[in-house]
């Protein structure tokens, strides 16, 4: 007796699949722009990310970084790659939580430095609260310094906190470059000392921005620093001084400034999700998959 075998056929090619993890790490690591930071990320080894792109890479016959001075750069193939990577990445987030998802209620504490809070988080927020209108979510406004203190002591339930690019320790969310910030056509810039707008002494930016004062010898003063971003703004669009933010936040109507306006160069920033050392609560790790999904982007660093 003859047994019938089936063989099935797709356009006589064999189906292939994408692993999930190697996007989610490829997608990570363009984001991050590095594999050390990206490793961090995803708790895992700095071998074992570059071994993923590579088996992705080999998959593909296409290399999707090219190393750079400043970190990772997306090759012509990565771009093509990311946005669908993306897509493929959120589509896999929503399937698996609409099948495992019960109802989420209680209440999530998060803590956002003062100059985050009206960008890419408010349509963020609006989402969450809309799929869960049964969690209450309190806002925490403080320096990134005060919040990681906060969620220390728990105080905050998870926190998105600005580090310096190179002293990083959380989940990277952004990197984006710390510019000068004046008045449109203004003259602040020109004064000596500096007058120089923080919105907090502890303002994660203010190390980095004496620093790099100081070692351009140039002297300062401080004209305000008291927690508040609409009075820093207010200093800044009245040309009393000027300040320093990440280009993404900046206001239409101010000017960015930069070494043609004899300022010195500021470092790179990484925008990070910080979540308890202990195990976080189930509002608090979906508020996190959210801001995973609606601030993460490309690895775009601005320039002056």
């Amino acid at each position: 007796m003859l047994k019938r075998q089936c063989i099935s056929i797709y356009n006589g090619c064999m189906t292939r699949n994408f692993d999930i993890a190697l996007i989610r790490t490829f997608a990570t690591v363009a984001d991050c722009g590095s594999m050390t930071i990206a490793a961090n990320t995803l708790h895992m080894t700095q071998g074992a990310v570059s071994q993923q792109i590579k088996r992705l890479e080999d998959m593909l016959g296409s290399a999707l970084f090219t190393r750079e001075k400043r970190g990772l750069r997306l090759t012509n193939a990565g771009e093509r790659l990311l946005g669908n990577a993306r897509r493929l990445l959120i589509l896999n987030d929503d399937i698996w939580a609409n099948m495992t998802d019960s109802t989420i209620a209680g209440s999530v504490r998060l803590g956002v430095p003062y100059d985050l809070i009206g960008t890419a988080l408010a349509p963020v927020l609006k989402s969450y609260a809309e799929r869960h209108p049964q969690v209450e979510i309190s806002l925490i406004c403080a320096s990134s310094p005060d919040l990681l203190q906060a969620l220390d002591n728990g105080e905050i339930d998870l926190g998105i906190v600005e580090e310096p690019l190179d002293l990083s320790r959380g989940e990277c969310l952004v990197v984006d470059r710390l510019v000068w910030v004046g008045a449109k056509a203004g003259n602040a810039y020109r004064k000596n000392p500096l007058p120089i707008s923080m919105v907090a002494d502890t303002c994660a930016f203010r190390p980095s921005v004496f620093a790099a004062l100081a070692e351009d010898g140039r002297r300062w003063r401080t004209v305000f620093e008291n927690g508040n971003i609409e009075a820093t703004t207010a200093t800044v669009r009245t040309d009393l001084a000027v300040s320093a933010w990440l280009a993404s936040t900046i206001p239409a109507d101010l000017d960015i400034l930069g070494a043609n306006d004899g300022l010195p160069d500021l470092p790179v920033f990484s925008v990070n999700l910080y979540l308890p050392k202990s195990e976080a609560t189930p509002p608090a790790t979906e508020l996190a998959r959210h801001i995973r999904e609606g601030m993460m982007r490309p690895r775009q660093i601005a320039t002056a």
